[in-house]
């Protein structure tokens, strides 16, 4: 029997994802339920619907089943015409699984699509609270904790029939055009919950230097001393943050320089205050006292330039930097569209790409279909582990 381990993320995996407009037409859309469908419902029968949500997890093994499913597999396109297919082909019936969300205004359905969906399942009130939480937290990290010049467009939710649950969302830089994917699994989350190393798996085609992630290790006390900040009186925290921006000009990040983690060095690189913030929203933190920071974060009306404040004084202040370590675990080439990504590691792969042969070896379709998929599967192998590499 296939063993069923999972990789190891590494760092020396490359694709490009560049930002792409259009959509499939309609006959390779037909074609990609039927393929999605048949080939989940084997992965599902033999291995469970929480493996396959694993398996989606995985940034490579997701790019590799769009591959096989008949998109270009380099394209951004992959993350929203893949969900938005599986969104077709799954069946609570027939697979266990259903998918909420999607791209640009779809992405907000999933907070109605879930009620509905869980009670399809027959889901306690609880873990359908669960998986709305879920929802909304995963998009609140991606947008507002990790801060990477990413502005999330794609969100889609899938769960099973015991509220075991994945979430695959995407984010685009305007500036350079590309595109970066968010993975998360509902049973890869630590003892920190959604606050700390949260994430299955991030795929883009650079990491940066200007990340402010508050999620990693390295943020922890960042954390604590933001939230203090957030429950303490906010006429103190207005009167600290007026002192910093006294000092320095608005909107910018860093003038120059790599992120400081000294209080002293900091403010020579010009590390600056978001230009308004809402004292009323400070009010209310201050009345609700959150006991934690994801307590925090999950606030109604708690964003980005929130979290920037608050980490911001927090270092300028008190001394305890936030990390800005880029959390991505895939950084990919540069390059045009049609570039050839790098080599990866084989023997990481080497089980995914058996495991989708088996899927399609095991699935009712037609023998051209079958042959076609697995062309697919061979192509996208060659391309990622050329057989000049080892």
């Amino acid at each position: 029997m296939l063993s069923l381990q999972r990789p190891k993320l590494r760092r020396t995996q490359f694709i490009n994802l560049p930002l792409h407009t259009g959509h499939p037409p309609a006959y390779l859309m037909r074609r990609m339920a039927r393929l999605s469908h048949a080939m989940a419902k084997v992965m599902v029968d033999s291995y469970g619907q929480q493996e396959f949500l694993r398996r989606l997890s995985d940034p490579l093994w997701f790019q590799a089943f769009g591959c096989v499913l008949g998109f270009d597999w380099h394209s951004s396109g992959v993350t929203t015409v893949v969900t938005g297919v599986l969104k077709q082909s799954l069946s609570p019936d027939v697979h266990g699984i259903a998918i909420a969300g999607g791209k640009g205004k779809k992405s907000t359905s999933a907070m109605s699509d879930i009620p509905r969906l869980a009670g399809d399942f027959g889901l306690s009130s609880a873990k359908t609270d669960s998986l709305l939480y879920a929802s909304k937290m995963s998009a609140k990290v991606d947008s507002a904790a990790v801060q990477d010049g990413y502005s999330l467009y794609h969100h889609a939710i899938l769960f099973d029939e015991r509220g075991d649950w994945a979430v695959v969302q995407q984010g685009m830089n305007a500036e350079n055009r590309m595109a970066r994917r968010y993975h998360w699994v509902s049973d890869s989350l630590k003892q920190g919950g959604y606050v700390l190393a949260p994430h299955a798996g991030i795929i883009c085609e650079q990491k940066t230097a200007r990340t402010l992630d508050m999620t990693a290790s390295g943020s922890q006390e960042s954390q604590k001393v933001s939230l203090d900040l957030a429950r303490g009186n906010p006429d103190n925290l207005k009167s600290s943050i007026y002192k910093l921006t006294a000092e320095n000009t608005l909107d910018k990040w860093l003038i120059e320089g790599e992120p400081a983690t000294t209080k002293k060095s900091t403010m020579m690189t010009g590390y600056e205050m978001p230009r308004r913030l809402d004292w009323d929203l400070f009010r209310q933190i201050y009345d609700v006292q959150p006991k934690n920071y994801e307590e925090l974060l999950s606030m109604q009306g708690v964003g980005a330039a929130t979290v920037r404040a608050l980490a911001l004084v927090s270092e300028l202040i008190y001394g305890t930097p936030a990390s800005w370590q880029d959390p991505v675990k895939y950084s990919f080439a540069h390059g045009g569209k049609d570039g050839v990504p790098h080599p990866v590691a084989r023997k990481v792969y080497d089980q995914s790409i058996k495991y989708l042969e088996g899927a399609i070896d095991g699935a009712e379709l037609e023998r051209e279909e079958r042959t076609t998929a697995l062309k697919k599967l061979a192509k996208f192998s060659e391309a990622m582990f050329p057989s000049s590499s080892s």
